[in-house]
């Protein structure tokens, strides 16, 4: 991790007469300052205009005709007639106290980010008054370090990264939240078309699987699910991480036998002819988590209408995806080259449910995936107990300490009612993996209950 440097500390010398220090004298940072202030302006005004024309011009093709045939400045003219725009700036320059307005905030090309990544192209940012740039990244691991070092501002995550970086495992700990889980189920177990007929788990002693990262939700399932049927998942198979966009080129080139991935790397497999989805992880846990939008506990508190503001975005961006209506429209969003880089057809299959298992059958299953962003601290309690059962987690911890410190359930509450989801009255509920019940009260029990782990 590289550390900040001050730009002002290049080995040259200032001699300044200002109140900051950083100018030779006040009237020269008086007019920096003014300039930055036109600049902030001038986003400002921009951020209003563009959420103006996306309320008016929901789709992107329709709204590029329009602009294309009269002008941006001739578009706004035109606009300004009916709608009050100079009000509209003045009230977003007065209300704003956004402590920042251009962000960016990091993503793996997955639908797991679908509210992440769909809030740019649709304009839901834009909404909140945010210029927020997504930024398509290679891996977690570099997801984890561009966050810590400040270089994105927030972050698509898997659900166990921030508890993971909150207790320093893998890093070192530094307070971390997640406000809102970014989708439930979305994640399946697809092998190698070569293992067609091995269908039985009891037969993949040796197998080769790939999981994203180590502290996610695919990996804990995974090995839950070989634990369930008599396989010693540190034993009896391997498990490597590797990058999501990297898996299907692996089972191709017959690196791995399979994998327990998010979508729509298991479709695209499906797509490729290299691979069939054995097992929706929905059938193992309905409704379990999958990522997150997840963002430092400084940037929360030093920034917190930047904060608010980017959370209310996806939140609504999360109640859009969450009708069924609205998913061939979030497909064709998402499946450019700059986002997911898939065909529409591999996208849609995913998010409506109707899909290819690449054994010649077409199922239905409208909750393949599902977006409820919801943290339920029973969540963040369960994945703990993972993390004891399999070593990443050496020593006790206040389980529901944690749980509230990382999992901000009390923010989702409210800015789910404000975006029209109903959220629950609780935050915590017992649930059942592959038939066995989590009693989030009893995290201890439940982990000395398991004949396997390390």
């Amino acid at each position: 991790m590289s550390a900040f440097k001050d730009p002002f500390d290049a080995g040259t010398s200032l001699t300044t007469d200002c109140s900051c220090g950083h100018h030779h004298s006040e009237a020269e940072h008086q007019a920096d300052l003014a300039a930055q202030t036109a600049d902030s302006e001038a986003l400002g005004n921009r951020v209003v205009e563009a959420a103006v024309m996306r309320a008016l011009f929901p789709h992107d093709a329709t709204r590029r005709r329009f602009l294309n045939a009269v002008g941006a400045s001739t578009a706004m003219a035109a606009i300004s007639t009916f709608f009050p725009l100079g009000m509209a700036k003045e009230a977003f320059a007065q209300s704003g106290n956004l402590e920042k307005t251009s962000l960016k905030v990091g993503f793996i090309p997955i639908t797991c980010a679908t509210p992440i990544i769909m809030s740019q192209p649709m304009g839901f940012y834009a909404r909140q008054g945010l210029n927020v740039d997504v930024v398509k990244t290679a891996g977690w691991a570099v997801i984890r370090d561009k966050t810590l070092n400040k270089e994105y501002d927030a972050a698509h995550m898997l659900s166990p990264m921030p508890l993971a970086i909150s207790l320093g495992l893998g890093s070192s700990p530094i307070p971390y939240t997640m406000p809102a889980v970014e989708n439930i189920n979305g994640q399946a177990i697809t092998l190698a078309i070569k293992h067609k007929d091995r269908k039985d788990p009891k037969s993949w002693k040796g197998f080769k699987f790939a999981v994203p990262f180590d502290y996610s939700m695919h990996n804990y399932l995974l090995r839950y699910f070989l634990a369930e049927h008599g396989l010693d998942p540190d034993r009896d198979v391997q498990i490597r991480s590797v990058p999501p966009p990297e898996m299907v080129a692996n089972l191709r080139a017959d690196n791995i036998d399979g994998f327990l991935a998010p979508d729509p790397v298991n479709q695209r497999a499906v797509y490729d002819g290299v691979g069939y989805i054995h097992t929706l992880t929905k059938d193992l846990w309905p409704g379990h988590p999958c990522c997150a939008f997840a963002a430092s506990r400084e940037f929360v508190t030093k920034m917190p209408n930047t904060y608010r503001a980017l959370l209310k975005a996806i939140m609504e961006a999360t109640a859009f995806a969450s009708k069924q209506e609205n998913r061939k429209q979030i497909a064709e969003a998402i499946a450019p080259a700059n986002y997911l880089n898939q065909p529409v057809t591999v996208v849609e299959q995913v998010l409506t449910g109707t899909f290819a298992d690449g054994l010649g059958n077409v199922r239905k299953d409208p909750n393949r995936i599902d977006f409820d962003p919801f943290p339920w601290h029973s969540f963040a309690i369960w994945i703990m107990t993972q993390m004891k059962r399999w070593g990443q987690l050496k020593v006790d911890v206040d389980y529901a300490k944690v749980a509230r410190e990382v999992y901000l359930a009390t923010d989702a509450a409210r800015l789910m009612k404000e975006v029209g989801m109903k959220p629950p009255a609780a935050t915590t509920k017992k649930f059942s993996v592959m038939g066995k019940e989590f009693d989030p009260a009893k995290p201890e029990a439940y982990l000395a209950s398991f004949a396997i782990k390390r």
